[in-house]
């Protein structure tokens, strides 16, 4: 079978990219976005369009995936579903657009907060000096349950947490019930305080612990020391 140009513009402009990344670019090679542009003069939006691959499995790093990565370069990892072909370009139910309800929902379910790291929009990374602020996002988390049906929920990620295969996470929703079910049942009780609480309370000797952990070397040893001269 002949496969269409990147130069033919009857096709869309999605697949035209698409072509271009293929026939111009290369997968694992590193292209700019003046590239793209003066590739595709006649395109509005031709970076949108090629970001619109991503919901048909293309894979496109950006220097927040790559630090390797100047700003404006990407680098074309994976190549994915053939958009060109009729039928193709359909993104699949599960990547169908967020609407405005469903994300507002999502983040008052979340009650705003990052469920991976646990920062609120806004807020400042502890190690970004103050000066990189959360900002959250909605995402689509893969989950597999004890019956082994797959669904994607929605569930609210900051940026940075969703940087870097984001979209690829799963959790196995089954095997996690199988671990609680095989916890002590004051265990039980604890976790679902933690539950309706939608936080872990840190016990003292935790908090001890984590201070620790941050001490140098010879303050850690004076600390080993003090608890051997209490003991």
């Amino acid at each position: 079978m002949t496969l269409p140009s990147w130069q033919n513009k009857e096709l869309g402009s999605m697949a035209r990219g698409a072509r271009w990344l293929v026939e111009v670019v290369g997968v694992g090679n590193i292209f700019t976005k003046a590239q793209l542009r003066e590739a595709f003069p006649d395109v509005a939006q031709i970076d949108r369009r090629l970001r619109d691959l991503r919901d048909h499995g293309w894979r496109l790093d950006t220097s927040r995936d790559d630090p390797s990565l100047l700003q404006q370069e990407q680098r074309f990892v994976i190549q994915g579903a053939d958009v060109w072909i009729p039928g193709k370009s359909k993104a699949p139910k599960h990547k169908s657009s967020i609407t405005a309800a469903q994300r507002a929902k999502v983040f008052h379910e979340d009650n705003n907060l990052c469920r991976s790291c646990g920062i609120g929009a806004g807020e400042a990374y502890e190690d970004g000096g103050g000066i990189e602020t959360a900002k959250l996002n909605v995402a689509r988390r893969k989950v597999l349950h004890a019956d082994g049906e797959v669904a994607y929920q929605l569930i609210t990620e900051c940026k940075r947490c969703g940087v870097g295969g984001g979209a690829d996470r799963e959790v196995d929703l089954g095997a996690l019930l199988d671990l609680v079910e095989d916890l002590a049942p004051l265990e039980q009780q604890l976790f679902a305080k933690w539950i309706a609480a939608d936080q872990r309370s840190i016990s003292p000797i935790e908090k001890v612990w984590g201070i620790y952990r941050t001490l140098p070397q010879e303050s850690r040893a004076a600390v080993a020391q003090a608890l051997d001269d209490i003991a």
